[in-house]
């Protein structure tokens, strides 16, 4: 296994921890996959505009795709395609935008942030069903959003 995968490992295993222990919901394991998804093909797009001489994705695009959780998805296309693992200045501020995100996901797990956390999803909860009714998309939103148990 590649060093570069750790951090992934490490995530999956810290995010089903933390909704074990009540910290997030599902939502937060699902807004990393979906980001990273976008991020993977982001990186993609740009591979084959390199390779095709087309327009390519600007380098702060990619960043803030991995900032904005999608840094697994970026990291396992730099590595499967081989792109932008060897500009050292792209490679520092990819770790950077990494710390960011993770150092985010970690003030989630202190008091004050959970409390705000369930506030906000506890608003939306609310909004969507008083704007939809309960229906199949708001009881997957209510799944999605459900604590496994109170915060500590």
């Amino acid at each position: 296994m590649k060093t570069w995968y750790l951090p992934i490992g490490f995530l999956v295993l810290g995010l089903l921890v933390s909704y074990y222990l009540g910290f997030t919901p599902v939502l937060v394991g699902v807004i990393y996959f979906f980001c990273s998804i976008v991020s993977y093909c982001l990186y993609a797009k740009d591979k084959w505009a390199a390779k095709n001489g087309h327009w390519r994705v600007q380098e702060n695009t990619l960043h803030i795709s991995a900032l904005v959780c999608g840094w697994p998805g970026a990291i396992i296309a730099q590595q499967g395609l081989r792109h932008k693992t060897q500009k050292a200045s792209f490679r520092v501020v990819f770790v950077i935008t990494l710390l960011l995100n993770l150092s985010l996901l970690g003030w989630l797990h202190t008091a004050d942030a959970s409390q705000k956390l369930r506030h906000y999803i506890n608003t939306a909860e609310s909004w969507a069903v008083n704007q939809f009714g309960v229906s199949k998309g708001t009881t997957i939103l209510l799944a999605l959003t459900k604590f496994h148990c109170q915060a500590k």
